[in-house]
């Protein structure tokens, strides 16, 4: 884990929505050696997202997410119809929806 061992810096982290340049809001979540950037802005909406997040400079890996937002039964909730990472190798772990991302 290369936040847990000092090689990245979670200060470092920049997360650019590439359609328009603006940075995007993220959380930063280190619990137990487990460390995981939350974008927690996808999905709200009907949307199509291109983001690449840095580290240090360094560009880490591009994401892009497909999200549509329905009202079914009186229940709002978001279908991903698309979820593609770039430039890095990954892993889902479907338990949890998470991916990890490997950086060599």
């Amino acid at each position: 884990n290369l936040f847990t061992n000092g090689t990245f810096n979670p200060t470092q982290i920049d997360i650019i929505n590439t359609d328009d340049n603006s940075n995007v809001e993220f959380s930063f979540i280190d619990e137990n050696e487990f460390n995981v950037i939350q974008i927690g802005s996808i999905g709200w909406e009907t949307e199509k997202v291109n983001i690449l997040v840095k580290i240090s400079g360094e560009n880490i890996f591009n994401l892009f997410v497909d999200a549509e937002r329905l009202d079914e039964n009186c229940c709002s909730f978001t279908r991903y119809n698309q979820i593609r990472i770039d430039n890095s190798d990954y892993e889902l772990d479907s338990e949890k929806g998470i991916y990890k991302i490997r950086v060599v």
